[in-house]
């Protein structure tokens, strides 16, 4: 009989057959929580037929892996996306998919929505329309259990660099293949291999987005591991320090290396002696019936224990983290009740403020936390799913100088945002009103200045995401029991891919006298904009008035306007306020020149917002002479004022959207 030492060695050639194989059980599945359907119903009927054109559609479209299903009529059609990993040949795929279909049957039975997800493959359907849409939500990590043990900032850069050129190949796809593996040199001599993938039905920019964010989950789900996984309905990436993937679509991939043994050979087959006649050649038929079977058999014992010891060594590798890490969403979503409990039922004496987006109630939970609540109370045009990605886009901006979103609430028609709560309200409270005003020395209103740029400088260039606010103004500035600055409403906010210099839109929001000249009138935007808008911003600070007027005497004139003539008069210190009796002048009057490089004209002439903290900064850099800004008005009486001021607030953004619009980086 073969040893068991030499069977584990006689079945190395079909353990890697097994490993090609997609697996018994799931990586992960999720039935959705938006309404169940009754047996023997329309709906049912729809799905069992989607599901039954799965088999039929994977094998009638040999090497694309990505199908679109769909049956029935609204509202009880059904929407199918299935999706097997680009390198899975066409025999791996609709095993796959057989087996999804069957299994997601059994686990969820009568949820309008499901998701499950193989190591090959991946399916989900939804009586909505999903086809075309970039969601982030249900997702998982795994993780490898072994620790990258030296020179760990090296290894997260090959890392980083490795799976941003992959993210940009898989982005280039068609629309029926968004995939893309490679390697690169890790320390220590490893190698590093990755992979990600997105649904084909997503554009470049969606599929860009969307891995952005994947990418972006790394450092929380596998710090300091050797490998792991992002996955999400949308797209999907995985790194290791072994090959795991398939190196052609009809190769076996490379199994992870198993514990290190002496290579043992079996023993060389028996020579055949044509002289042997008779009995021998008889004796020998018999011993080769009879041996056969024998190590058929031990090889097929030898193999279910390697593979059952595989999967072992795969468990222990690989740790699913656990729910309340994974389903992020859930961990950012609050209850209706708890919401109308902390803010006593939307009373009016908890409200805040109102404005474009709804009104703000300020709440208390149970465990003391006071929050600010934003109750829309408008359109947004989006599902709910597209919602929630939304939401926990918006909370991964951590920055000092930020309002920090802590939650949010999706109940019915209610769409509910939860902020920390800053105490000393807005910026504007402040700087217009003559009394409060004068709490606001010099020392203060550098402060507010400086934490300004410092958060528009990470939203545009150190976030994960390239964020542009497009409605950067001093009601939007919140200020907390110490007078920092945080920025705050990201109802009109986009995002940009990391090397999109500009954009466009038919739709222009935000505020007049804030917006840039090249997006009120032609809508085209950029961080520029928000540059625009920042210099404003400064020139409101430093003189402690609006932008659409400044009173002197009975003279009213545009801030702009008045700041560029004192500027060219050589009177720019008649722009600061009064109440401004000490601190020093000539920082004052240099930060009159930064905003009004800020509100130039032309686009290209304004500085970026790292050069702007730098210029607020270092008081040895040379300041280039500012040229004409945008918007330059006439005295006129004060009369006439009044009523362009009013029509002008009514002109005013109703600030469209609820959180940040997804174009990515």
């Amino acid at each position: 009989m073969i040893s068991p030492r030499h069977s584990v060695f006689l079945l190395v050639p079909l353990l890697a057959l097994a490993t090609s194989v997609h697996g018994a059980d799931p990586l992960y599945d999720f039935c959705g929580t938006t309404g169940n359907f009754t047996a023997n119903s329309t709906y049912d009927a729809n799905l069992s037929d989607v599901l039954a054109s799965v088999a039929s559609a994977s094998s009638g479209a040999a090497g694309q892996g990505f199908y679109n299903l769909s049956a029935g009529q609204s509202p009880d059609a059904v929407n199918a996306i299935a999706l097997c990993r680009g390198d899975v040949g066409d025999a791996d795929c609709r095993s796959c998919l057989n087996d999804s279909a069957a299994e997601i049957a059994r686990r969820c039975p009568v949820q309008k929505q499901a998701i499950i997800w193989y190591d090959y493959c991946m399916l989900r359907y939804s009586n909505r329309s999903i086809f075309g849409t970039m969601e982030g939500l249900p997702a998982f990590y795994m993780r490898n259990a072994n620790n990258v043990t030296s020179n760990v900032d090296q290894f997260n850069q090959v890392l980083r660099t490795l799976t941003d050129g992959l993210r940009d190949r898989a982005a280039n796809g068609n629309s029926t293949r968004k995939f893309a593996v490679g390697n690169a040199t890790a320390p220590n001599f490893k190698t590093l291999f990755g992979l990600v993938q997105c649904t084909p039905d997503l554009s470049q920019l969606q599929c860009v987005s969307c891995l952005v964010q994947a990418i972006g989950q790394i450092p929380r789900c596998c710090n300091q591991k050797e490998g792991g996984r992002v996955v999400t309905p949308s797209c999907n990436i995985r790194f290791e320090v072994y090959p795991f993937f398939y190196s052609s679509a009809y190769e076996s991939p490379p199994s992870p290396p198993l514990a290190p043994q002496s290579p043992v050979s079996p023993p060389p087959p028996p020579m055949n002696n044509p002289s042997t006649k008779g009995k021998g050649t008889k004796s020998g038929r018999i011993a080769l019936i009879i041996t056969i079977p024998a190590v058929g058999l031990s090889l097929l014992i030898a193999g279910i224990l390697c593979i059952c010891l595989r999967s072992r060594r795969l468990k222990k590798n690989f740790e699913t983290v656990p729910e309340d890490e994974i389903r992020t969403a859930e961990s950012l979503q609050y209850d209706l009740n708890t919401i109308r409990a902390a803010t006593n039922d939307f009373s009016d004496a908890n409200k805040l403020g109102q404005g474009g987006f709804g009104t703000v109630y300020k709440g208390t939970l149970a465990n003391g936390q006071v929050i600010a609540v934003k109750r829309l109370s408008v359109d947004l045009g989006q599902g709910d799913q597209q919602f929630k990605n939304e939401v926990l886009l918006v909370a991964r901006l951590q920055h000092r100088n930020l309002v920090r979103l802590l939650g949010f609430c999706l109940e019915g028609t209610e769409r509910l945002l939860m902020y920390e709560f800053v105490p000393n309200s807005s910026l504007d409270n402040f700087i217009y009103d003559p009394v409060k005003r004068s709490q606001l020395d010099w020392e203060r209103r550098q402060k507010i200045i400086g934490g300004i740029a410092r958060g528009l400088l990470y939203l545009h260039e150190d976030s994960q995401l390239r964020i542009i606010h497009r409605d950067l103004k001093a009601s939007n500035i919140l200020l907390d029991t110490e007078m920092t600055p945080k920025i705050s409403d990201f109802g009109t906010a986009r995002l940009f891919m990391v090397d999109q210099t500009q954009d466009a839109t038919s739709r222009v929001v935000g505020t007049y006298g804030y917006m840039a000249p090249e997006y009120a009138m032609h809508g085209l935007f950029s961080v520029k904009s928000d540059v625009f808008s920042f210099g404003v911003m400064l020139l409101e600070i430093i003189s402690g008035q609006k932008c659409s007027r400044f009173c002197i005497g009975d003279t009213v004139e545009d801030l702009l306007s008045y700041a560029w003539r004192s500027w060219r008069e050589g009177t720019a210190s008649n722009l600061i306020d009064p109440n401004l009796t000490s601190g020093s002048r000539t920082e004052m009057l240099r930060c009159i020149h930064v905003g009004l490089l800020c509100v130039q004209e032309i686009e290209a002439d304004r500085p970026t917002m790292g050069a702007v903290v730098l210029m607020l900064n270092s008081f040895s850099t040379t300041l280039p002479l500012p040229s004409r800004p945008a918007f330059i008005l006439h005295s006129i009486p004060e009369s006439d004022t009044a009523s362009r001021s009013k029509n002008r607030e009514n002109q005013e953004s109703a600030n469209e959207a609820s959180i940040t619009e997804l174009y990515p980086r």
